[in-house]
């Protein structure tokens, strides 16, 4: 039985989407798996932003990370991953159950989906375990199709569906955004603390995205384009399928579907074709499995630290940077040190809903795995 972990903390330094609390939540579960859960150094690795000498958390380091994660397990393995970091929604491309992909926000912007995840999870070993939390924004939805045991993101989508007309497919190709500064991300400070949301709304994460590429016609309909265009085979295999949808109609000349892409998208991918008719071919060639079922039954458990729609706070009642953290992740510590670790997901969940609502946070923890594990011991037996 082997015990094996990925710790991501992105703190985003000198930039609009900058948080404090990333990396000390990384520190602080780093030493939790050794000391509580008897994980070894060396099967443990870690990604953050704040020092050059640890592997940093780009998109392809991290999907690198998770796959040798993945790949390494062996039956009775557990293995554990956690994310500090921003999370963001994109309008969904297809018939997704919250109408939004949910990503995870790598240091480098090349977005990790929650499809992406969902092939992680399907890749674990059967007879092993992961456990994945991610002290984010909109991390309820962050592992497609899996089943919620607490929270309310699956159930108000399954509500909101009746009054709602579905989604267009690709209907956000023409959409265009106000990019302006969103005081949701800002931090409030309070007799010296400091509280600023786990979130990167569209005109922050495009306005973040236009720096770190150095292009300027970034809009909602072209993020995608842009992730596969800098990012090229390190890009989301999600955006991959996007792209090879995109293309594949614009070369058999599709005019229906072609009239619901927006204008930059079009002369993009046109230009970029007409420039080299082998762009993007290994993405055309490439194949995307589609996921049509509960894989998640028997080895996944999500933890998430909000719902679906809403934030995650990054905090700091004493205004020191070296103490500031996670609520979620806070919480979590918390609890585990009362414990002395012996606490299911399920217990560990409503614990942390209950503290958080105490403390004044309106955040909502969700736990999404089979009933089975809903009650099995966090972490590791």
């Amino acid at each position: 039985m082997g015990k094996k972990a990925v710790l991501i903390g992105i703190n985003y330094g000198g930039t609009e989407g900058e948080l404090k609390g990333c990396i000390n939540d990384v520190n602080r579960m780093y030493n939790c798996l050794i000391q509580r859960y008897g994980f070894s150094k060396q099967d443990i690795k870690v990604l953050i932003d704040t020092d050059d000498s640890c592997h940093q958390p780009t998109g392809k380091n991290i999907r690198i990370a998770l796959n040798d994660l993945v790949g390494s397990a062996e039956p009775g393995d557990f293995l554990f991953v956690h994310f500090s970091g921003h999370g963001t929604r994109l309008p969904a491309e297809d018939d997704d159950e919250t109408g939004y992909d949910e990503c995870i926000v790598p240091i480098d912007m090349n977005l990790i989906t929650d499809d992406d995840f969902r092939e992680f999870v399907d890749e674990v070993p059967e007879g092993s375990r992961i456990t994945i939390v991610s002290d984010s924004c909109h991390s309820g939805g962050l592992i497609e199709e899996a089943k919620e045991q607490i929270g309310d993101s699956t159930k108000c989508s399954d509500s909101d569906s009746e009054s709602e007309p579905e989604p267009e497919p690709y209907n956000f190709l023409n959409q265009t955004v106000q990019l302006q500064h969103a005081s949701e991300t800002r931090g409030i400070h309070e007799e010296g603390g400091y509280v600023k949301n786990r979130s990167l709304p569209l005109p922050i994460l495009i306005e973040m995205l236009k720096q770190k590429t150095g292009k300027d016609d970034i809009d909602v309909g072209k993020v995608r384009p842009t992730l596969f265009d800098v990012f090229g085979e390190d890009a989301s295999p999600k955006v991959k399928s996007f792209m090879k949808v995109l293309i594949t109609k614009l070369q058999g000349e599709d005019e229906g579907f072609m009239g619901s892409v927006g204008s930059l998208v079009l002369q993009f991918l046109k230009q970029k074709l007409n420039e080299n008719e082998e762009y993007g071919k290994w993405a055309v060639e490439s194949e995307h499995r589609e996921t049509t079922t509960y894989y998640l039954t028997d080895n996944g458990i999500l933890i998430s630290g909000c719902q679906t729609d809403q934030t995650s706070a990054d905090t700091c009642p004493s205004g020191n940077p070296n103490q500031a953290y996670g609520a979620l992740s806070n919480a979590i510590q918390t609890i585990l040190a009362d414990s002395d670790g012996a606490v299911t997901n399920q217990e560990l969940v409503l614990k942390a809903g209950q503290m958080l609502k105490k403390q004044g946070y309106t955040q909502t923890p969700g736990l999404y795995c089979s009933d089975l594990l809903a009650d099995a011991r966090f972490v590791c037996d």
